[in-house]
């Protein structure tokens, strides 16, 4: 068993990460977690992950504060509490409103890692 804190965990990017987005990988296969990998994302007011797609699927869970979620075509609102599914292939990225920090979960397969 592996228990680790948020704060212990030293945030940082991956190539292509625009400035005011930050991960913390929290469980990885580094960890000996063999499926899946799991971030914590803190993006600052008004900033968004890169516009971008992948062979995987990802699952996140908005911890705190709200934005939209940007696709190709449609810009779709979410807040603290929601839960968003992203099918392998879709283009993709979290933009967080302005005025307020955003901060979710994201949870992927563990072969799949955004490196540093």
């Amino acid at each position: 068993m592996i228990i680790k804190h948020y704060t212990d965990i030293k945030p940082s990017t991956y190539t292509g990460t625009p400035e005011g987005v930050a991960m913390r990988e929290m469980i990885t296969d580094r960890d000996g977690a063999p499926n899946f990998s799991l971030r914590v994302f803190d993006i600052q007011p008004g900033a968004n992950t890169p516009f971008h797609s992948h062979e995987w699927e990802h699952e996140v869970f908005i911890l705190e504060g709200s934005g939209t979620i940007r696709t190709e075509g449609a810009e779709t609102p979410f807040e603290r509490g929601d839960s968003v599914y992203v099918a392998p292939g879709e283009k993709h990225c979290f933009v967080a409103d302005p005025g307020t920090p955003l901060q979710f979960i994201c949870v992927i397969p563990s072969k799949n890692q955004c490196r540093t």
